[in-house]
């Protein structure tokens, strides 16, 4: 290999460049170095690029973007068994400390130490080669294709999002934006055996794909209605009786939050996904009343994305539907235009070739 690691790096807002950066050492004998082969861009990578932040993550040095790729096996550590060079694998791209309570009880996303791919300070897989341990490299299986193996990534949110909610055979289940999360809630809340899959978002050619996807129904609300009054027509017209048994916002719109409150029947659940304002007025009173279970979820954590691989292995979810955009590595920025401009549904990056 010649010495060289070239990487999607972002120096200030709106301001990338493809640089040149050693090649990362295994540095420990559970290591495995990947040759990425392919990056899906996120809607968070898309921010950094744009505002140099999300939250209290602000990027005061220059970072490689990138969190949802897969690759092959080029170098393993000297205590690696499972894997071996040559394997395709999907990466997990945040490693967390194994050591406090929030690892041990299984909950590594919660970890205050956490070190995740392309949130500052920590530089993303957007680049030839990266260095991850191997429990964090999930070998893929011979049916499931390297591009499918970058979407492991979003799938794994996806699970995440319908365990927390503990979606179960029967459930109806109602779903706010029709983005790449909230469309593999859908499949995956379909996977799990809920029956009604209601897909609700406020761009049409969302809908139309979120049918024809996993969703039995769909709903765009109108712009001069109420929470209230969208949550009735979305009960009324997908006939969810009393309301839904889960619902998940996966768009971190305000108005979508609301309504979510008002569509989830009494005792019902409702999962927060999807991140937007930091604070919104929320309908206490409705959510008390309803008695109804609230969860936040946040990225994966414990067989997640195990869990997601099984999936697709077994036909249960499938995510080749989801990919709408391709570029080449000498072209990332463009992918970057492309999702910013809400091109597709799902932006993938080749390479870097050799």
């Amino acid at each position: 290999m010649v010495d060289q690691n070239p990487s999607f790096v972002l120096r200030k807002p709106l301001d990338v460049a493809i640089e040149e950066r050693p090649i990362p050492e295994i540095k420990h004998p559970r290591d495995v170095l990947v040759r990425v082969r392919v990056t899906g861009i996120c809607g968070s990578d898309v921010h950094y690029w744009q505002h140099g932040s999300i939250g209290n993550f602000i990027v005061n040095a220059p970072m490689v973007l990138g969190h949802e790729s897969a690759g092959e096996v080029l170098k393993v550590g000297s205590d690696v068994k499972s894997l071996q060079p040559g394997d395709r694998v999907c990466m997990e791209p945040g490693v967390p400390c194994r050591y406090c309570s929030e690892c041990r009880a299984g909950k590594y996303n919660l970890c205050a130490d956490m070190r995740f791919a392309a949130t500052p300070p920590y530089d993303g897989t957007l680049a030839k080669y990266y260095v991850l341990p191997d429990d964090f490299c999930y070998k893929l299986p011979d049916n499931v294709s390297t591009d499918e193996g970058s979407l492991v990534e979003p799938l794994s949110v996806g699970v995440h999002v319908v365990k927390q909610a503990q979606v179960k055979p029967g459930d109806s289940v109602v779903v706010f934006g029709a983005g790449p999360v909230g469309l593999l809630c859908c499949a995956v809340a379909k996977a799990f055996g809920a029956t009604k899959i209601v897909a609700v978002d406020i761009v049409p050619s969302r809908l139309e794909f979120a049918k024809t996807y996993a969703a039995t129904g769909t709903f765009q609300p109108t712009r001069d209605s109420t929470p209230t009054a969208n949550a009735a027509k979305i009960i009324e017209e997908n006939e969810l009786g009393i309301g839904a048994d889960v619902v998940i916002d996966a768009s971190g719109a305000e108005p979508s939050i609301q309504t979510c409150v008002h569509v989830a029947r009494n005792g019902g659940t409702f999962v927060q996904a999807g991140m937007g304002r930091s604070e919104i007025t929320f309908p206490i009173t409705a959510m008390c009343v309803k008695e109804l279970t609230v969860k936040g979820s946040f990225r994966y954590s414990a067989g997640d994305y195990h869990l997601a691989v099984e999936l697709l292995k077994y036909g249960k979810v499938s995510v080749k539907e989801l990919i709408t955009g391709e570029y080449q590595f000498a072209e990332a920025e463009r992918a970057f235009e492309a999702v910013k401009d809400g091109k597709g549904i799902k932006v993938l990056i080749r390479g870097p070739e050799d």
